[in-house]
């Protein structure tokens, strides 16, 4: 479902999946599908084609992870936010 997800675009539930399938199993590849994954949310609501209140979703699932590019991530979508009017 992940992948699949990814590959049609659908990259909030793609994100969502592939957390689940980190938490089940930490393998690297899963946090690199939630990561990109998530880039595409960020990507479709700077877009336009996504709701800005994707984004809390989208911190949460980041957040979730231990991994050191978890806080530039962090960092880079609030910032985004902020100057844009979007709650987080």
């Amino acid at each position: 479902i992940a992948n699949d997800c990814y590959r049609m675009g659908f990259f909030l539930i793609s994100a969502k999946a592939f957390d689940v399938l980190e938490r089940l199993d930490p393998d690297p590849e899963f946090w690199e599908g939630k990561r990109g994954a998530c880039v595409g949310v960020f990507q479709q609501v700077i877009a336009g084609k996504a709701p800005k209140d994707d984004l809390r979703d989208v911190l949460t699932l980041v957040r979730s992870t231990s991994n050191p590019q978890v806080e530039y991530m962090v960092r880079i979508i609030s910032k985004w936010a902020s100057s844009n009017g979007v709650k987080l």
